[in-house]
């Protein structure tokens, strides 16, 4: 993921810097983005405990600093206790989440 991300997010298609200023242009404003993340616990605690550290460097130093926005997420909890039907219903979801984008 990270070389993916590497490879896309590049100055000048993302993103520019100005010269000799602290700022940047962003050249993915208007465009939107969703995180599917898998995890083996509630996404409450993830957020609340630990404070989604993942979703929170991919959404505000890749997504939002390129300007995508907003940038929502989807949890697919307990992960390692689903059983094949769980697993089907989750392919159904995220295909239906990306049928809502056309």
């Amino acid at each position: 993921m990270k070389g993916f991300i590497d490879r896309l997010f590049l100055p000048g298609f993302a993103f520019q810097y100005r010269e000799n200023s602290v700022w940047w242009d962003k050249f993915l404003t208007g465009r939107s983005a969703r995180i599917i993340t898998t995890l083996d616990q509630p996404g409450w605690y993830y957020r609340w405990v630990y404070g989604r550290p993942s979703v929170n460097q991919l959404r505000k130093t890749i997504l939002e600093f390129c300007g995508i926005k907003p940038v929502k997420v989807t949890y697919l909890e307990f992960v390692k206790k689903s059983g094949e039907q769980q697993r089907e219903r989750w392919l159904s979801q995220v295909e239906k989440l990306g049928n809502t984008l056309r």
